[in-house]
């Protein structure tokens, strides 16, 4: 099925939006949840499929939804269609500080291998998909377990990453990358892992124990801040400072209070 042609607008800078125009008829597929406003006009469904296949029965899609589950996204995608007899615009807002990044992937022309939970939107026609690690060493020490999500098809499709990304270009280089600072990769891309360094380099470095290598020909996509870090700075913060989940609430303050008179 041939994707859907939409345009579309990036707002702001550290909590994005991807703002989609879509013509009568046109229809772009989201991650549920992932809806910021939308105009008059447009509908949306929850289905189990992308859509990317019509002929596709009942239990197909339910193979497919099945899969997204064990990359960790939800069951079902939602599907918003312009009923309207205009242009129309939706928007989709990315989980956590970073960047959204427009992806076209006619051009791209293989596929991109992305994270878990990268995915945020596409134009109908796009296949998401999963791609199973086959390395063992991969799945329990590779960050992000045995499988990624698998985009295909010839439209535009749009992830979502932490912090700053980095777009690096690999001509049967290697290169090591912290194992969560991964966003994506092309299909001409190896995805292994090593170990960090000795002994003493793998649990007093600072780096973790295992490091990711990628190598071959093709393009890698890097975030400088990925959610998994974010999330063990904060949590590790909040025990540094002995504050307590009751602490930004009047209750809390009174006793912070009592307890430091």
């Amino acid at each position: 099925m041939q994707c859907h042609k939409i345009d579309y607008e990036i707002l702001g800078s550290e909590m994005q939006i991807v703002e989609v125009e879509l013509d009568p008829g046109e229809t772009v597929v989201a991650e549920a949840g992932a809806m910021n406003y939308m105009e008059d006009g447009i509908e949306f469904t929850a289905k189990m499929g992308d859509g990317s296949d019509p002929e596709q029965g009942f239990f197909g899609k339910l193979a497919n939804a099945g899969k997204r589950m064990i990359t960790g996204e939800s069951f079902f995608l939602t599907h918003f269609t312009n009923h309207s007899s205009g242009k129309r615009r939706v928007a989709f807002a990315a989980p956590y500080p970073g960047k959204i990044l427009a992806l076209d992937l006619a051009k791209i022309g293989s596929g991109l291998v992305c994270q878990k939970n990268a995915f945020l939107c596409a134009a109908l026609g796009t296949k998401i998909g999963i791609s199973f690690q086959r390395k063992l060493g991969i799945g329990f020490f590779g960050g992000e377990g045995f499988v990624l999500e698998k985009l295909e098809g010839d439209g535009m499709a749009f992830i979502h990453a932490g912090g700053h990304v980095v777009k690096k270009q690999l001509n049967g280089g290697t290169l090591r990358v912290d194992t969560g600072c991964i966003v994506a990769f092309t299909r001409g891309i190896d995805f292994d892992i090593e170990r960090a360094g000795g002994l003493k380099s793998m649990m007093f470095g600072g780096e973790g124990m295992f490091l990711a290598t990628l190598s071959g020909t093709g393009t890698v996509l890097l975030q400088s801040l990925p959610f998994s870090r974010l999330a063990a700075e904060v949590v590790a913060h909040a025990g540094f400072t002995g504050r307590s989940k009751d602490e930004g609430s009047a209750l809390g303050g009174l006793a912070i209070i009592f307890e430091s008179s």
